[in-house]
């Protein structure tokens, strides 16, 4: 390629577009000019090179390169871009490409490219795939402990595709109760696992549990055996689809125990309990809930709730919770606790709550609520011969003026909540002042006002 000359402006623009620093040197390696052709180069120091040795301006290993590029001369056969470390003035390494080219008149012209987007990309990759190797083995970990889980396990358990309904995995005890010779049980549809009678019902199972997204349970012959077992589904999601885990549980394991049956019974009165319940952990989380609660919340599936704080749900969320988890942790009931919720929908309906706490078989909390509206609209508390309130309030008319009567029944009124919250809250004055509305200030100038508070609690807060 034959080019034209090309006046200094020009050769100093073309380099400025192929480097990030040029440097100009004698033959010995001495700095006779120095330009960048980037703002980030200026941090580095450059200017401050010339009249010093270019081997003085890297680092120790880098050294041995510089030298190599010197003795070359820029020979054609031996340019070649050399990565060289220098350090700047901060004392961190600047990594930068140079290439060495002979000038006219004994000089040589260094051109030098900036690496450093190219080293954070090399970190950022080494980053990535370190985080890649912790998380396959973290994940190995996780498979290790199900499997040891999955095998280990005294009960029959089963993996399930759900669109082919064909088995995906075993465990020992499903395979030693649902063993036939000459078929595997891998791969075999679920239904050929039992009698031809309890086949419509296993199927009505899964249908079930995939469209609800329920655990699902139903009694089943198992083929070979001549006793019924107790089946139960439940439908997880992974990449490929979703999928079933099957347990089948004997009916005389399940009744073994003398207190089954009454533990099933109380289980069925709860689920059809006319009332909403909850069961929740001690830190709050959802548990179990029976329909009434469902509908109350406006959900059509118990998977919409259970596994979510019913912080989630509660109209004044923490505030309630606290004073929930401070009576029952002290394994107190609370008795008529008024609220609100939230439902699915964003509206806030008015409740009333009461909840114990249950020792065994674990620390549980058993939340009863009760609909306000429904009661209102039943007629509980609209009969005609209530009283109104403050009736006697009206004997003094013409006694003493409005405007006292008014402002007494006021401060009346503010002391009645300021004591009922205080007394919901045990006394917890951050919860009662966002119970009521108020900053913390506000409430304690109203409890100093009403003399429920010591002058010098008052101020100390």
């Amino acid at each position: 390629m034959k080019l034209p000359s090309l006046d200094p402006s020009t050769f100093s623009r073309l380099l400025g577009v192929v480097s990030d620093v040029t440097l100009v040197m004698d033959l010995q390696g001495v700095i006779e000019d120095v330009s960048t052709g980037r703002d980030t180069m200026a941090a580095l120091g450059c200017q401050a090179w010339v009249g010093r040795r270019w081997i003085d301006t890297v680092t120790t290993e880098s050294r041995i390169k510089i030298q190599e590029m010197l003795q070359s001369k820029g020979t054609p056969d031996l340019m070649l871009w050399r990565h060289v470390n220098h350090v700047s003035p901060l004392g961190n390494e600047v990594a930068l490409q140079y290439v060495l080219l002979p000038l006219d008149g004994g000089k040589f012209l260094a051109l030098g490219r900036d690496l450093e987007s190219l080293a954070e990309l090399q970190r950022r990759l080494v980053e990535t795939q370190q985080s890649m190797e912790r998380d396959y083995l973290r994940l190995r970990h996780i498979e290790a402990r199900y499997r040891v889980l999955f095998d280990t396990s005294s009960e029959a358990v089963l993996m399930v595709d759900a669109s082919s309904q064909r088995v995906l995995e075993a465990n020992v005890g499903a395979q030693s109760l649902l063993k036939e010779t000459g078929k595997r049980l891998v791969g075999r549809d679920i239904r050929e696992c039992f009698e031809g009678d309890s086949q419509g019902e296993v199927q009505s199972l899964l249908r079930t549990a995939l469209a609800t997204g329920r655990i699902e349970i139903c009694s089943a012959r198992v083929a070979g055996l001549p006793s019924a077992w107790t089946v139960s589904a439940t439908v997880f999601r992974q990449e490929g689809g979703a999928q079933f885990l099957v347990r089948l549980v004997t009916r005389d394991a399940v009744t073994q125990s003398p207190d089954a049956g009454a533990s099933e019974t109380l289980s069925e009165a709860m689920e059809r309990f006319p009332g909403g319940w909850l069961l929740t952990d001690t830190s709050g989380v959802i548990k179990s809930v029976n329909e009434e609660s469902m509908a109350l919340l406006g959900l059509t599936a118990s998977s919409q709730v259970v596994g979510q704080n019913l912080e989630r749900w509660l109209l004044r969320g923490s505030v309630d919770w606290g004073v929930f988890n401070t009576s029952l942790r002290q394994q107190l009931p609370v008795r008529n606790f008024a609220t609100g919720v939230r439902t699915l929908s964003g509206m806030t309906l008015p409740v009333e709550v009461s909840a114990v706490y249950l020792a065994r078989p674990e620390p549980t909390y058993a939340f009863f609520v009760r609909d306000m509206d429904r009661r209102l609209q039943g007629g509980v508390l609209t009969a005609p011969s209530r009283a109104t309130p403050f009736a006697d309030l009206t004997q003094l008319v013409g006694r003493r003026p409005i405007k006292d009567i008014v402002g007494e029944t006021v401060d009346t009124i503010e002391r009645m909540c300021i004591e009922a919250a205080l007394e919901l809250t045990h006394n917890n004055r951050a919860s009662a002042a966002e119970m009521l509305g108020l900053s913390r200030q506000s409430l304690y100038v109203k409890l100093r006002r009403f003399g429920m508070v010591a002058e010098a609690e008052a101020d100390a807060s």
